[in-house]
């Protein structure tokens, strides 16, 4: 794999982490009755190719788990992470 192809990787790694520590800070804000971050702001971090870290936040942390509009952007974004995955090592390994 090429040095572009590690660094786009890494970039989809480091960003899903991100979206995992926003999911954990809302939900610790959520049982602590603080500032919480808007809901438009992590759906919205699931599908633009945090859709792992998203998933992986909502099931660990047990947060936005009920609501239906938030399980379904999970799996849309899992669904986009995993094309942009095949996409990154179908054109950098040819």
């Amino acid at each position: 794999m090429t040095t572009t192809g590690l660094l786009i990787l890494t970039a989809l790694i480091i960003w899903n982490i991100i979206v995992f520590l926003f999911y954990a800070i809302d939900k610790y804000k959520a049982q602590h009755h603080l500032w919480r971050i808007p809901e438009k702001v992590l759906i919205s971090q699931a599908i633009l190719g945090g859709g792992l870290g998203a998933f992986l936040g909502g099931k660990i942390c047990r947060h936005k788990t009920q609501k239906t509009y938030f399980i379904v952007s999970w799996y849309l974004g899992l669904a986009i992470d995993l094309i942009l995955v095949v996409l990154i090592f179908k054109t950098l390994l040819k």
